[in-house]
Formats: C-alpha cells, structure tokens, sequence
C-alpha cells in the first residue's frame, strides 16, 4: 500500500535569498609550527630527482618570396590604320606616318621607351652569363687506379679444347653470354674436335645452358637485338647460320656453301632494320654479304671490298672486322 503525502509551500516561506559580497580577509586560526614534531619525520638523504640536461633547441624555417613568371606572346599583324588610309598604298602611308613623327605628343613617347629599353639592355650588359662561380673549389678526384677481378670463368667443356673466338651478351640484360669456339688454325682440327658453341648463365659457369650445333665450327656469334631468341653465326666453312632457340640447338636455316664465303665468316652484325631480320657478314675473302633470315637461299646483295672501286673479287682485301 503507497501512501503519499503532497507538501505545498509558498515561494516566499522559503526565506531570503543569499546575497554574496566582497569584504577583506579574516583570520580564523593561526597554528604556530611545533618543534617536538619533528621527531616523527625521517630526513631522506639522498634524494633522487630526475631533470633534463639537454638543451631546449627550436626549428625555424625561413623561405625567400617566390618569385613567379609566366610566358608571353605577341602577334603583330597590319593594323591601326585610320579608315581614309589604305595599308596597301605606299605614298599614304608615308604621308600619314610623317604626320604622325611630327606630333610632339609621339617624340615624347619615345623619349620614354627608349629610357626603359635602355634600362634592360644596361641590365644585360651587367651580367657575365659565362661567369665560374666555383674556379676556387677543388674538385675530388680519385686516387685508386681502375681495376678488375675474375667473378666467372667459362672453359670449353670438351676435352679438347678450344679457343674463344667470339662473345656476344644477351640484349635483355647481363644474364646470359653467347660464346663461339673453334680452331682458327688451318687443319689444327682433328675429327675429334667439336664443333659445338654455347650459351652461358653468368652465375653458372659449370654447365652451358643452351648448345648451338653448326655444321661447321662457329667463328663468331651474333644476338638479334630486336628477338633475344634469334642468333646469327658464321661458320669457320664461310656459311651463315641461323638460330632460334625456341626451335632446338640445330640452326632453323643456313647459307648454301655455293653462294657463302670462300673463307671463314670472321665478323656477322644485325641491321636496325624495321623487319629486324637483314644482316650482314664478312670474310678474309674481300667480301661483305647482306643477308636476310626469312630467305638464306642466297645473299640480298654483296660488295667486294676492291680499293678501286672497280668490283673486282680479285683485288678485293680481307675484312676481320664490321660495324654498321
């Protein structure tokens, strides 16, 4: 059972309300300090305090007034004249332009601009473009001589062995080398000997990855720079020997040895052509054959290197080298 009693009372009967004001300070109490208490206090000896012995450092960043430009151009086109002068009739404008240089308020302008276009050709003639600023620094220069280790070596895995006649690296970076070897000296080869070149992995020099097989020793070895795929190879027979490793270690076409060289094919080069499948080959014949892969039947066109100028195969000299 709630019981509840409901009190009613006027505002009024509350009583006054409290009014605060300022008055000066009292003193109530004042407890004079007791010696005797000191007996109850231990005094702590030492004292342990942490404080900062670094020193309080700011960081200020000053920047200079940006300094903005901008590009302008004008375009001058035949204009301004007044409408009783045609442009196209030379004694009118030479009336209306006498004129005009007679008017005071014309002289007047020009002794104004010239001040200021003199002011900017003084600015120039005050700058030394080709001024050293920095004659008196000593540049650093190293003392160490230039030098080199042996990372790698990569022997001919036959037992016997041949020479390296010719390095060509892998276009797509330094991680594969091809290497051709043969024998370079006539009849030094006995039936034993191989007529097989590799490619090499850089960091494995135990094993080839990949064998080339001519039928002929290769005398140098040719990357395609467009297709890191294709290989060009000239034979120590004189025959040009293409490669694709995609298709095996056996040359995908060959030069037939009736239109080839008549001596060992020293030196092969790639064109830049757009194809990227003409090339070129030399010989100690005197000759310089231009090749293309997709027809080995025969060479596009051949130069002899004759000093005549005369065409002649016999006059013609040897070529070791060739860069196009």
């Amino acid at each position: 059972m709630e019981i509840v009693y409901v009190y009613t009372k006027k505002r009024n009967e509350f009583g006054r309300q409290c009014n605060f004001s300022d008055r000066p300070a009292e003193l109530h109490v004042d407890i004079l300090p007791d010696a005797s208490l000191l007996d109850n206090f231990i005094e702590k000896d030492p004292v342990d305090a942490g404080i900062q012995i670094a020193k309080e450092m700011s960081e200020h960043e000053v920047n200079t007034e940006r300094f903005e430009t901008e590009n302008r151009g004008i375009n001058h086109t035949e204009g301004g004249w007044p409408k009783d002068i045609n442009p196209q009739e030379i004694e009118q404008v030479m009336r209306f332009r006498k004129k005009v240089e007679k008017d005071e308020m014309y002289t007047n302008t020009i002794l104004q601009l010239g001040t200021v276009m003199e002011h900017c050709i003084k600015q120039n003639n005050a700058i030394n473009i080709y001024e050293e600023y920095f004659d008196d620094i000593d540049v650093e220069t190293s003392e160490e001589t230039p030098s080199a280790k042996t990372i790698n070596v990569f022997r001919d895995p036959n037992d016997r062995k041949r020479t390296a006649t010719h390095i060509s690296w892998f276009p797509d970076g330094p991680r594969k080398l091809a290497i051709a070897y043969s024998v370079l000296d006539f009849q030094g080869a006995d039936s034993d000997t191989s007529m097989e070149s590799y490619i090499w992995d850089v960091e494995n020099p135990n094993k080839p990855e990949f064998t080339l097989k001519p039928v002929s020793p290769l005398v140098c070895v040719e990357y395609n720079p467009k297709d890191s795929h294709q290989l060009l190879g000239g034979c120590y027979n004189g025959q040009i020997a293409f490669w694709d490793t995609r298709k095996g270690s056996q040359p995908v076409d060959m030069s037939p040895i009736e239109h080839s060289h008549r001596d060992p094919a020293y030196k092969t080069i790639w064109l830049q052509s757009k194809t990227g499948t003409e090339c070129f080959s030399a010989s100690s014949d005197g000759q310089v054959l231009w090749w293309d892969t997709r027809k080995m039947g025969e060479p596009t066109e051949k130069l002899y290197l004759d000093p005549t100028k005369k065409q002649d195969l016999s006059k013609s000299q040897g070529a070791m080298a060739l860069e196009y």
